[in-house]
């Protein structure tokens, strides 16, 4: 724990006592890391040896840049957005799918084999992902442009609920078409779903547009919008994902904000934390530990603070543990990141997707 202390004399029974004040700073940077990634496995010999990467793509499939990833219900199999790939897009640039039949909806068993896939010519920029409380899956297309082997198939501002076999259940917004109505978006980032079955988007990852959360009832009707442009309390700036605690309560990576805003579902700001530094992703599990992406924390953007992953007590808002990503830190985020997207499973290992460099990634906990 970094700590600042300052001296403050005051008048005590004719004496002059000395006080020593503390100021604690959270640790947003530093202390222990206890996780480690899963390449670098293998069988009987631990960790730190050269191994094969946790996913297995399918054979003549490369990975392509991974979106949102989110749990199964069971805990186990994780579902990812893959933006297609096998275009020959570099390192450090992203896929996407305008010109693929491939699949960009992923179900992947614990030992990184895929089991089920589909989606395929219903995106081009697939972004946010949520599982719901029956294992249905949410998709948000914060894209926008024409499918190059479909001609006539625009893409872009919308939202998909899929059963777990990839039959759509439910469509928000119009295909293609950007708005700030109730029922139209511009560049969606991400969804979340309450326990009564309603609805909230973060629209979007557009900053310069609506910046709001969309609140729908369970069957898709509009309740209302909270949030505006702007860099004050409850006011939002390119936020980019979104997660609910066990109270119920609305985590918003509020990005270029370098903040995660908190709100509760009728849209009342409540507070907002600096401390996980440029939040891309949050997770949040059932022990009440918050888990927050920064992908983009650099020289540039966030001077003094570095990409990782932060994790800490979402009752308190303490940082515990600090991931450094293993990519280009300090830098600058043109020439790769680390995790912006993230979840856990039942074990505690986390999962993180990584754009840039085109990586699933598995963090596993040792210590």
């Amino acid at each position: 724990m970094s700590k600042r202390v300052k001296g403050l004399s005051t008048i005590l029974l004719g004496a002059v006592v000395t006080i020593t004040v503390l100021h604690v700073e959270a640790q947003a940077q530093m202390g222990p890391n206890p996780y480690r990634p899963m390449d670098g496995f293998q069988a009987g010999n631990g960790i730190g040896l050269m191994g094969d990467a946790w996913v297995q793509m399918p054979a003549g499939r490369e990975m392509g840049s991974p979106g949102g990833v989110e749990m199964d219900v069971d805990g186990e199999h994780l579902w990812a957005i893959v933006r297609c790939g096998n275009d020959g897009t570099p390192k450090g640039s992203q896929t996407r799918c305008t010109s693929s039949d491939l699949d960009p909806i992923i179900k992947f068993d614990p030992d990184g084999n895929v089991v089920t896939s589909f989606g395929s010519l219903m995106f081009e920029w697939p972004h946010g992902i949520h599982v719901d409380r029956d294992g249905n899956i949410w998709v948000t297309e914060a894209g926008g442009g024409e499918s190059t082997l479909v001609p006539g198939r625009v893409y872009g501002h919308q939202v998909f609920k899929f059963s777990p076999q990839g039959e759509v259940l439910m469509t928000l917004g119009e295909a293609g078409v950007a708005g700030d109505g109730p029922y139209h978006f511009d560049s969606p980032s991400d969804v979340v779903t309450g326990p009564n079955g309603d609805i909230f988007v973060v629209d979007g990852h557009n900053q310069n547009a609506n910046n709001r959360i969309v609140h729908y009832s369970a069957d898709g009707t509009f309740i209302k919008d909270f949030g505006e442009t702007g860099h004050g309390p409850g006011q939002l700036y390119g936020p980019h994902a979104i997660a609910m605690d066990a109270m119920g309560r609305l985590f918003v990576a509020d990005r270029q904000n370098m903040r995660i805003v908190i709100f509760d579902q009728d849209g009342n700001y409540i507070n907002r934390w600096t401390q996980f530094g440029m939040p891309s992703d949050i997770a949040i599990d059932d022990n009440g530990k918050i888990y927050v992406a920064d992908s983009e924390s650099d020289m540039t953007q966030n001077p003094g603070w570095e990409k990782g992953i932060r994790i800490g007590d979402v009752a308190t808002g303490w940082v515990e543990h600090f991931i450094l990503d293993p990519g280009d830190n300090p830098p600058i985020t043109a020439g790769g990141s680390g995790a912006e997207s993230l979840t856990v499973d039942r074990n505690g290992s986390i999962f993180s997707g990584e754009p840039r460099p085109q990586r699933l990634r598995k963090y596993v906990k040792v210590r």
